[in-house]
């Protein structure tokens, strides 16, 4: 499965750093269905996951089959059990942070805006959340709001997805066609966790569009070398290759790619010699 395939899959995704941006929400939803700690509703102290109050239990309950639905491809029967969960504990964030990443693949983006934001005017300080919202923003094609959102996020402390969130920046970035800052986003993520094959990919991507090649060439080899290669970055590979001129290279990663891949079609352009495609 390539790279881009699994990150916009179910479950494929939830094994992967750089996944889907919604899977990813998803597997930070279902982990934390059970909160550490939680303000009570009436303010006075704090509870921890030992002793969540029963409406909390239930709602959990509920949310973990709408992330199993989720996960599943099942979106509607999902927002059922949201539905639920918002019913039992209409005071809890996450059901509506759950609702936002389901809108958000049903394509009502205008719902995941109004259900995002209810789950932030409870939960305010959620660094994950408001990286989700930031990723929303920038699919409305409200880039400046999705960019500042995201370097609040990554100006928290305490948040260690970083890699994750300047993957996202930079892709939003791109789309803004901001590409010297898509690449600063992208190589400090690569910095920061550099056997990362999700970010080195895209990484590589973006140089070879911008005719970098000796440096995209760098980026894919380390994807290519290693056991995480797939149909998508041998095709990379290949395409890099051919433009350099380096028709030994480009075979051996051809051999790889018919041997691995022979159905995909990466495999079926590599035959015919699509090299611009």
């Amino acid at each position: 499965m390539t790279f881009l395939r699994a990150a916009s899959g179910t479950r494929g995704a939830l094994h992967h750093l750089m996944g889907g941006v919604l899977v990813l929400g998803l597997a930070l939803l279902t982990a934390a269905c059970a909160p550490t700690t939680v303000a009570s509703k009436g303010g006075e102290d704090a509870y921890t996951a030992s002793d969540t109050p029963p409406l909390r239990k239930r709602a959990a309950n509920r949310l973990q089959l709408a992330a199993l639905y989720f996960q599943d491809d099942k979106a509607r029967f999902a927002m059922d059990e949201v539905k639920q969960a918002i019913a039992i504990d209409p005071e809890w964030y996450e059901p509506y942070w759950m609702r936002g990443l389901i809108q958000m693949q049903l394509n009502d983006l205008p719902a995941a805006e109004v259900s995002y934001r209810k789950a932030l005017s409870i939960n305010p300080d959620s660094a994950d959340l408001k990286h989700n919202y930031a990723v929303l923003l920038c699919k409305m094609q409200r880039y400046g709001e999705g960019l500042a959102l995201f370097n609040v996020v990554l100006a928290t402390p305490t948040y260690t997805q970083r890699v994750k969130t300047l993957a996202e920046r930079g892709a939003c970035q791109l789309a803004n066609k901001q590409i010297p800052q898509a690449e600063a986003s992208y190589m400090q993520a690569v910095e920061l966790e550099p056997t990362n094959p999700v970010v080195s990919f895209k990484l590589a991507q973006l140089l070879y569009g911008d005719k970098d090649d000796k440096r995209a060439q760098f980026y894919v080899r380390t994807i290519n070398n290693s056991d995480k290669a797939t149909a998508e970055s041998l095709w990379l590979g290949i395409r890099i290759e051919h433009r350099l001129g380096n028709v030994e290279s480009m075979e051996q990663l051809g051999a790889q790619l018919r041997k691995r891949f022979a159905e995909s079609r990466e495999a079926m352009a590599f035959e015919r010699g699509a090299f611009d495609e």
